[in-house]
């Protein structure tokens, strides 16, 4: 819907009818001391041409989007195709009205029904909802859902958990008791440390476990399920590469009772950190169902008898009510959802699956090359991952590694240091479809100068 701002007649009529003479009147009760004097500080305004012009200039500055990258910790650059871009400027999907309202928002609401199916698919878990904020929101969201589920307060956290995710958990637990939040070091193989989980589960409501690792390899959940469950407990899989879905078996297959992760990389180029949206799917259960947080799309039919969709099960009204709310978040990343469905209905099923084939054979081409060079070693013990793992980089130095890189146009990948200073040797490369056979070559050939 167009934004059409008031004429100066209709601002008379309405300031006639209030019975002030101005509109500066209105902000007679803000004290005269607090009023800002003068003129902002703002540029004048640009005719088009020059307004381009300069706004080219200025993503000129960011060398980063020209570079060779093989970041990810967390946020995976895999091909979008503008079909995705076309495809969300449809009129259908386009509304000045909230899905709480199904008579206009049918477009956004299949959408979202959809989304939740892939999302369903995706975990190997029944029940979805319409997306959270982000990868890290969805976590935090998973453990207070479990703690309300089994009424208890503590929950534990892998260090193998998103550092983001982790500090994201951690401040939402914060206003808990002081011993809400546990986090337990990884393993050697930047796994799980199962042993140290067991020893901390005691009578923990959840825990939280990285599916792939943060660090790169995928760890088999049975046993951790295992774990949680003789305790009471909830196992809470964490996802933030949902394209080794493809591949490895799914969190639910595997015993979790809630999967969470972040959709950026099937959805939208990594922007600058930013937006994503949070996957967040549970068991079949009627009490996980109750306690889901967040809007949930369902299917129903209409008073003739059509095919429709709404919000279920939770009202407006319950998310109004703060104190008595399942979840203070009340809406879903609608747009980044609905660019996920799409990219997922063009790829399909089959087409999901290649394009992880392709990650995980590069990955290992790449890691391999790396290996081969010496100085350079596997930065943890051998595991299977799936498109990311690390490696300690001649020198000791992967921060310095990564700075002489950046002068040949390279972004090298993640320097570990910056979340562990005893990691500062190793860099968290990640490898997508993206990259040609002549780009792993060309990281390769200038890893061997350094």
């Amino acid at each position: 819907m167009r934004y059409l701002p008031h004429t100066q007649a209709e601002i008379e009529e309405m300031l006639r009818t209030i019975g002030r003479a101005s509109l500066d009147e209105l902000f007679e009760t803000v004290p005269p001391a607090a009023r800002f004097q003068g003129e902002l500080s703002v540029a004048p305004s640009l005719a088009e041409p020059r307004l381009m012009a300069h706004l080219r200039a200025l993503a000129d500055k960011n060398s980063g989007a020209r570079a060779l990258s093989f970041l990810g910790a967390g946020m995976y650059s895999h091909h979008i195709p503008p079909a995705v871009d076309q495809l969300l400027l449809r009129s259908e999907f386009y509304t000045a009205y909230t899905p709480y309202q199904p008579e206009v928002s049918q477009g956004t609401l299949q959408v979202i029904w959809e989304f939740q199916t892939i999302v369903s698919e995706l975990f190997g878990l029944p029940l979805a909802n319409a997306s959270l904020y982000d990868g890290a929101s969805a976590a935090a969201e998973a453990a207070l859902m479990a703690c309300r589920l089994t009424k208890r307060s503590r929950v534990v956290v892998s260090g193998c958990v998103h550092p983001d995710y982790r500090a994201t958990v951690r401040t939402y637990l914060s206003g808990r008791d002081a011993g809400s939040y546990v986090e337990v070091p990884v393993g050697d193989d930047g796994r799980a440390n199962v042993e140290l989980l067991a020893e901390a589960a005691g009578d923990a409501a959840a825990i939280l476990v990285g599916y792939p690792s943060f660090y790169g390899p995928l760890a088999d959940l049975r046993e951790i399920a295992a774990l949680a469950h003789d305790r009471g407990a909830l196992l809470v899989a964490v996802n933030a590469e949902p394209y080794a879905l493809a591949i490895a078996e799914s969190p639910g297959a595997l015993g979790a009772d809630i999967a969470v992760g972040e959709g950026q990389p099937i959805a939208s180029p990594p922007n600058l950190g930013g937006p994503g949206v949070g996957l967040f799917a549970c068991r079949d259960d009627r009490a996980f169902l109750q306690q889901m947080p967040g809007r949930i799309a369902g299917e129903t039919v209409d008073v003739r008898g059509q095919r429709g969709y709404v919000l279920t099960l939770s009202t407006r009204e319950q998310h109004i009510r703060r104190e008595r709310a399942t979840s203070n978040i009340c809406t879903n990343q609608g747009l980044v959802a609905l660019a996920l469905t799409i990219r997922m209905s063009l790829l399909g099923k089959r087409g999901f699956v290649e394009v992880a084939e392709h990650c995980l054979a590069k990955a290992r081409y790449l890691r391999s090359a790396i290996l081969a060079l010496p100085g350079y070693a596997a930065g943890f013990a051998d595991a299977p991952f799936f498109n990311e793992f690390a490696v300690k980089v001649r020198g000791g130095d992967a921060a310095e590694v990564a700075l002489r890189l950046e002068a040949e146009g390279i972004v090298a990948g993640y320097d570990l240091g910056q979340v562990d200073s005893a990691l500062r040797d190793r860099l968290l490369i990640a490898v997508t479809e993206n990259h040609t056979r002549e780009d792993l070559d060309r990281l390769v050939r200038a890893l061997e100068r350094i």
